[in-house]
């Protein structure tokens, strides 16, 4: 039996990049896959078409996670769909890097409302789901940032540090009625978005991490397959650092 056959998860993000290696993950595991896109129509479509060849039920949807209103959508409609969900993935995610000084106040709220408001959004609009179910897990993608900093991301770094203090507050709400509220907070994963920096900055990168080499974005997908799996039934409000040691 695969590790997540017969469940139904929800993934913000996930057209690509790791939310992408997610979906992949969890279909591999025989979990059905609702995942949402913003404006990456085609990459959604054929990613859909792809995971469904695997022999599970895969759905994509167009919702803008930092609205409340198209969560709170996105969840019935999935409930229509799919009858239920026992994973919730918070993945959704931009950066807008700057200086604090040069930093507009535009791009503070930008960051903030995508990364961290909706969070609150999707797990607001999920909870009544997950009570009635007396269980459910949820996982929220911050980052290494959000647990040290870093200059030139202050609106990043707040958004994936409060993704932190939110997880583990909700842990301790929903614990009682089963319901586990975890992070993943990955370093330095190789996507399409690391693909344009500089070659001296990546290998700078590399040697500062332990295992001297970047992560690819299946290491993430495979960590939220432990905590969205019955593997991890003992596990809530932690924070798994998928970094290659960075933060050692």
């Amino acid at each position: 039996m695969k590790l997540l056959e017969s469940k139904v998860a929800i993934v913000t993000g996930g057209s690509r990049g790791i939310g992408k290696a997610i979906c992949q993950s969890f279909a591999e595991n025989g979990c059905d896959v609702a995942f949402t896109y913003n404006n990456s129509k085609e990459s959604a479509e054929n990613l859909a078409n792809e995971l469904n060849n695997m022999g599970v039920k895969v759905i994509a949807y167009k919702s803008d996670a930092s609205s409340f209103d198209d969560s709170s959508k996105l969840v019935d409609d999935v409930i229509s769909d799919f009858g239920k969900i026992d994973v919730l993935v918070n993945n959704a995610g931009i950066k807008k890097d700057n200086l604090l000084m040069r930093m507009d106040k535009e791009d503070f709220d930008a960051v903030i409302n995508t990364n961290l408001s909706s969070v609150f959004n999707l797990t607001k609009s999920s909870i009544r789901t997950f009570l009635k179910q007396r269980s459910g897990s949820i996982i929220n993608i911050s980052s290494v940032v959000g647990v040290k900093g870093n200059a030139g991301q202050s609106n990043y770094s707040a958004s994936k540090a409060g993704i932190i203090g939110f997880s583990k507050s909700v842990a301790l709400e929903l614990g009682s009625r089963n319901i586990r509220s975890n992070v993943i907070a990955p370093g330095f994963i190789e996507t399409d978005m690391t693909d344009s920096l500089p070659e001296d900055v990546i290998n700078s990168w590399k040697e500062s991490i332990p295992l001297k080499r970047g992560g690819n974005p299946s290491d993430v997908g495979n960590a939220c397959v432990f905590l969205a799996s019955d593997l991890s039934s003992y596990i809530t409000g932690q924070v798994l650092h998928v970094d290659g040691g960075m933060l050692t």
